[in-house]
């Protein structure tokens, strides 16, 4: 480490509740994707090291490992590795640390209570906790409700004991706000943020994560170490395939803001900036986001290896310094040749580009195919198709969500009725949130029926009050502006039926249409 005394870690409180380091280890490298098997004994030994320099809050990202490393509990991955590498820490140390999980199922139609338990339970036998600090969820797919239903089993197991505090993966500011709306004591978001990504600061999140008081746990922080001298005015890779999980996941960020040159010019504002401090790379990348208001700590990539000890001072550079405002002019200069990155945060795991290591999901999970063969064959009988979401309401009224015949699709008029028994809406008494829910339940529908929000081609909208119109429609233009169309729409005032709803929304669908691409016309 050198004779100098190494800098000071900041911390800070989530919630005001759980004390952590502002710079968390992030064991996802142990999940596979960069080395092949990983030593317990040694990582735990690298672990005691690191929490003595103050690095003591650990964040281990389950839901990353592959198939073949992965352990299976009713269809929820936890990774074999991390977990294992804190419980033998702590059978082996009584050095305090702080200990980060997530729960990342696949929506595969489980959503009881003892599937939540069982996942929580093999979480802390394998940690061998009795309680985890922040248990981090991840939703695959906002139109599926299993994440509604996880998320209310997750509280009540905080109320048991067995859970800290309760956070998100990936979360979009308009999805954060609902659940936030709806009652979920939603604490942090991890979410990729760096000089390259800057769609926290460009959207709307930071400023919900501030409003409501959510910490941003930020990742890819480094781009998977593309951010460091390493890469200072050298060629981009030339074969993507010969790169680990975390350069082929970051490589596409870069490619989606703009390609090599871009930034390497922002490569060159960080080496710039690094000289005048005497610091590294990382460290000013570093710095750099952990200076946004919302972002209560950085997540590092670490091996816990032997020689990630001599990766420890390195990383505690970026507690060594503070950003000027000339450094910070330099930054933002060579950030205007960056194109914005698409959609918001999280976007990556649910719709195209998926920037992920493999360009897909299929490192997470394969795609189930049956209902897909169901729905051609009988469109191939020219069917009449009724899809049926599963309300109440739907048999007593004698009506179904949509009905798809051959190629067009009518989606009833919808609202953000909460298939939760003790919550009567989601969005609470916000419109924009009722919306945002209310356009996931068309989207399912239109899923289900082998479309998407991009083949809608009309939408009509009911307000209960004209004082709602504007957040509605700027809930509705965000939505539509993510899947890429403009539909025709049609917004009045109505007595809703329902004291807590707000919105009724009823869409119309052409199936492909948006496929073969969009002519945008302007009057002349």
């Amino acid at each position: 480490m050198g004779s100098r005394e190494p800098p000071v870690v900041e911390r800070t409180a989530i919630r005001g509740t759980l004390e952590i380091a502002r710079m968390v280890n992030g064991l996802w490298q142990l999940a596979g994707g960069h080395d092949k098997t990983v030593d317990i004994p040694t990582a735990a030994t690298v672990m005691e090291d690191t929490i003595t320099y103050g690095l003591d809050t650990f964040d281990m990202a389950d839901h990353y490992g592959d198939a073949g490393k992965c352990m299976q509990s009713q269809g929820s991955y936890l990774t074999a590795d991390a977990e294992l590498v804190i419980g033998h820490h702590g059978r082996t140390s009584r050095t305090r640390k702080v200990a980060f999980t997530k729960w990342c199922p696949k929506e595969n139609g489980i959503k009881t209570f003892a599937n939540a338990e069982a996942a929580v339970d093999l979480a802390l036998s394998r940690m061998g906790q009795q309680k985890i600090d922040l248990l981090q969820y991840h939703a695959w797919d906002f139109s599926d409700d299993t994440y509604l239903h996880n998320l209310t089993h997750l509280q009540s197991l905080q109320k048991q004991g067995k859970i800290g505090l309760i956070g998100l993966t990936n979360t979009d500011a308009a999805h954060l706000q609902m659940l936030l709306d709806s009652g979920f004591p939603i604490a942090t978001n991890q979410i990729s943020t760096s000089v390259i990504d800057r769609r926290l600061t460009r959207g709307r999140l930071n400023d919900v994560c501030l409003k409501y008081d959510v910490g941003v746990l930020a990742y890819g922080t480094l781009l998977g170490g593309f951010l460091s001298e390493t890469w200072l005015g050298k060629p981009e890779p030339a074969d993507i395939d010969q790169l680990n999980w975390s350069l082929k996941k970051y490589l596409r960020f870069i490619w989606q803001a703009g390609g090599w040159g871009p930034f390497q010019t922002v490569l060159e504002a960080l080496s710039a900036v690094a000289q005048r401090h005497g610091v590294s790379i990382p460290a000013v990348a570093t710095r750099f986001v952990l200076d946004i208001p919302s972002v209560k700590a950085v997540i590092v990539g670490t091996r816990l290896s032997a020689n990630s000890r001599s990766h420890i001072s390195r990383n505690l550079e970026a507690f060594s310094f503070q950003l000027t405002k000339d450094d910070l002019d330099l930054i933002h200069e060579a950030q205007s040749g960056l194109r914005d990155m698409p959609g918001d945060c999280g976007d990556e795991y649910r719709r195209p580009p998926f920037l992920t290591a493999a360009g897909d999901l299929s490192d997470h999970f394969s795609q189930d195919t049956s209902q897909e063969k169901q729905l051609h064959d009988a469109l191939s009988d020219g069917k009449r198709i009724e899809y049926q979401s599963g309300s109440e309401w739907e048999p007593l009224a004698g009506y179904c969500r949509a009905v798809r015949i051959a190629g067009n699709i009518r989606v009833s008029g919808t609202t953000s009725n909460s298939p939760i028994a003790t919550l009567p809406v989601i969005g609470g008494s916000s419109a924009h949130s009722q919306t945002i829910r209310i356009l996931d339940i068309i989207e399912g529908a239109l899923k289900a029926l082998g479309s998407s929000l991009s083949d809608v081609v009309r939408t009509r909208i009911l307000v209960r009050d004209v004082r709602m119109c504007e957040e509605v429609s700027r809930a509705h233009g965000s939505v539509f502006s993510n899947a890429g169309i403009l539909p025709a729409n049609t917004l009045v005032t109505a007595g809703l039926v329902g004291d807590q709803m707000l919105v009724e929304i009823e869409a119309e669908a052409e199936v492909g249409c948006s496929q073969r691409g969009v002519l945008r016309m302007m009057k002349a």
